[in-house]
């Protein structure tokens, strides 16, 4: 989850196919918009999620490796590139201004952390030395940016009060054999929007102190009404693991960490994939190009020797596992086919077709009541029928993946990028959830070309939320 590159100063909200320099523009009305839900992934609060993409890695300002954010607003229609917002620190009303490497949007979260009912994004960064931002939800979409003291964060409800949380990693990511370490705190929700939370409270472990944040992931695994916190850490000489947080009933947010995934690197993510009414902990692990499920129960996750582990040699899911495949290295959790039980995207990047090494494919298994199965399975490449573009060789399609419904029809659709798609460029696909599964009968691609931002070598995609 890295990289950088080149463009003129620019600050690029865009909406309704119009480019505004400068503030982040209303946001009209769709007609027929399905009725306001709660803020769950929807910036604008019109029942409809809505996707953020992070290119961290384009030039902004004539500062390469600067990065910026798209959100690309969801409605009855799906996406579209007539209604999304460009954010970078060269957009008016974002603290800061464009820096060298600083990687702005390779880490994002979001969450209703203000309480006004419509869900905040959260960006983050690869710097020790500046903050992460706060973009507020409203009725015309984001706008506005506060400065949080963190280079990335995690939202959640921690303390079960049913107000979002905010945990902040300071550190950075060094990229080289030792890690810069991290300090973690915890504000309580909500937060005010000059950026003061109702309180703060220690993290509780001091772990982090020696590891580089690089991912996080939260959901309530007993039900409790506190989320869990699982979180992807560099460790120092090329070597990633997996650190679960249990929420702490008082004093300190969390207790001591367990090892989920120990010496592995890959996505997180927690759902229900069979339906109990817990949620479920879904790792990777792209050296093994494999993904663990843990379930969730009323005492937590369950043993780790019920844990079960799916690969391409599942039976069911399409291809055979190889290492150099990457399966595993993203993971998204939702209800795509409407059956009530969540199912699982899986990306593997590297994954080879015909001679295209590391062209990538996505893969999708399927819940049940019996917990996650390949039963049904389904992978897609760009050599799928309906889906757009072409396999290459390093496109990395699959490099990162997610479940969001964009329509507001009740299944969830599919969000998958190639990160290396246009010699790095990079560009994202979305598929249709319909009761069937995943279908390309409606699949849109776009980039950072298609929204009107710098785009060469961008890493378009390289984070989704």
């Amino acid at each position: 989850m890295s990289t950088r590159r080149s463009y003129k100063h620019w600050s690029v909200p865009l909406v309704a196919g119009a480019l505004a320099l400068g503030g982040i523009p209303a946001l009209t009305a769709t007609a027929g918009a399905a009725t306001p839900a709660p803020a769950r992934d929807d910036f604008d609060g019109d029942g409809y999620q809505d996707l953020a993409v992070g290119a961290p890695n384009a030039t902004v300002g004539g500062q390469s490796g600067a990065g910026y954010v798209v959100v690309m607003y969801g409605g009855p229609h799906g996406l579209t590139k007539a209604r999304r917002t460009v954010i970078s620190r060269a957009t008016t009303g974002i603290p800061g201004s464009p820096a060298l490497g600083e990687a702005f949007g390779i880490q994002l979260s979001k969450g209703d952390l203000d309480g006004d009912g419509r869900t905040d994004l959260v960006i983050g960064h690869t710097s020790t030395r500046t903050d992460a931002v706060v973009v507020w939800g409203g009725a015309n979409g984001l706008s506005g940016g506060t400065s949080v003291p963190a280079a990335s964060t995690q939202t959640g409800d921690f303390d079960g009060d049913g107000k979002q949380d905010l945990v902040l990693f300071r550190g950075g990511r060094s990229g080289m054999d030792d890690p810069f370490g991290t300090k973690a705190t915890v504000w309580t929700g909500p937060l005010s929007r000059s950026g003061s939370p109702a309180a703060t409270k220690p993290f509780g472990p001091t772990d982090l102190t020696y590891y580089d944040v690089v991912g996080s992931a939260a959901g309530d695994v007993d039900g409790d009404g506190r989320d869990e916190l699982a979180v992807s850490i560099y460790y120092g000489d090329g070597g990633y693991g997996s650190k679960f947080y249990r929420p702490a009933a008082t004093g300190d947010a969390f207790t001591s960490a367990t090892d989920t995934a120990p010496e592995s690197e890959g996505g997180a993510a927690f759902g229900d994939v069979n339906g109990d009414g817990y949620g479920d902990f879904v790792r990777g692990d792209q050296n093994k190009s494999t993904i663990t499920v843990a379930l969730g129960s009323a005492g937590g996750l369950s043993p780790a020797s019920t844990w079960k582990t799916y690969s391409q040699n599942t039976p069911g899911v399409p291809g055979g596992r190889e290492t150099v495949d990457y399966f595993g290295s993203s993971v998204s959790v939702g209800d795509i086919n409407g059956d009530g039980y969540e199912d699982v995207a899986v990306g593997a990047p590297g994954e080879e077709l015909g001679y295209n090494d590391g062209a990538g494919v996505v893969d999708v298994l399927y819940g049940s009541r019996n917990g996650l199965t390949g039963k049904g399975a389904q992978a897609f490449s760009q050599n799928t029928a309906g889906v757009p573009g072409a396999v290459e060789t390093s496109d990395s399609f699959g490099g990162s993946v997610r479940l969001l419904d964009i329509n507001g029809n009740g299944y969830a659709d599919l969000a998958a990028a190639a990160t290396y798609e246009n010699a790095g460029a990079g560009a994202v696909w979305s598929l249709r959830g319909r009761p069937t599964g995943v279908v390309t009968d409606a699949a849109f691609t776009f980039g950072g070309k298609t929204v009107g931002a710098p785009y060469v070598k961008a890493g378009f995609g390289r984070e989704l939320k």
